[in-house]
């Protein structure tokens, strides 16, 4: 199937289920992005700061980028005029950067705290306490220039799917804890190309799908 029918299907699936789409487009060349945006889809998911700045100079500015990778405090500056949303905040010193560039850029950038749940050392994240402790600083009332919507998680790279689903249930247990205090949190972003359907079913509300639209093969432009 074309790019374009691989995102119909998935949005039929998700149709009626609250449940956002994120077309993760790292290392795919920009004739693809545009075969998507063409058919009139907008919201793309980069994992490196320079690819998606390289992307946003050369395709057209209505497009709603998502950062979803690692990164690091010295990089928020190149994304911060234009990025929609940063999936993946885990550290007080990263949001307190990004609410900086923020306010240089005369925006308010929404972020995602990305939370720790995998069973394996490669992912990254903070913990459920220091998200607590985020949440509940005095500081954070401060920075003006960020809204924090929501939390974000990748579960383990794994085939045992009750794993999966039980981290994916730690993290909706997690919000449902914080929800009545903090109502902002709306977003719950969790599940990728090969278990969004798990992560639908434990309360995702955004899903950040790549192979299943563009393909496995790593492009190089």
């Amino acid at each position: 199937m074309s790019i374009v029918d691989n995102i119909k299907k998935i949005e039929s699936e998700i149709s009626g289920k609250g449940v956002t789409l994120i077309a993760v487009s790292k290392t795919k060349p920009i004739e693809m992005l545009m075969e998507a945006y063409n058919a009139g889809f907008k919201r793309f998911g980069e994992n490196y700061v320079q690819e998606l700045t390289e992307k946003q100079e050369k395709m057209p500015k209505d497009i709603e980028w998502h950062f979803i990778g690692h990164l690091q405090s010295n990089k928020v500056k190149y994304i911060a005029p234009f990025v929609s949303l940063i999936h993946s905040v885990d550290s007080f010193k990263l949001l307190q950067e990004i609410n900086k560039q923020a306010a240089k850029n005369n925006r308010v950038i929404d972020c995602l705290l990305q939370i720790y749940i995998a069973e394996e050392n490669t992912k990254s994240g903070m913990t459920e306490e220091e998200c607590l402790e985020i949440l509940q600083s005095e500081t954070i009332k401060n920075l003006t220039n960020i809204r924090v919507i929501g939390l974000m998680s990748m579960s383990t790279f794994t085939d045992d799917e009750m794993q999966v689903r039980k981290e994916f249930r730690k993290l909706k247990t997690f919000h449902i804890s914080l929800i009545s205090q903090y109502p902002q949190l709306t977003t719950i972003s969790m599940g990728m190309s090969g278990d969004y359907e798990i992560a639908i079913e434990e309360g995702s509300t955004m899903i950040r799908v790549g192979s299943k639209i563009f393909g496995n093969r790593v492009y190089t432009e």
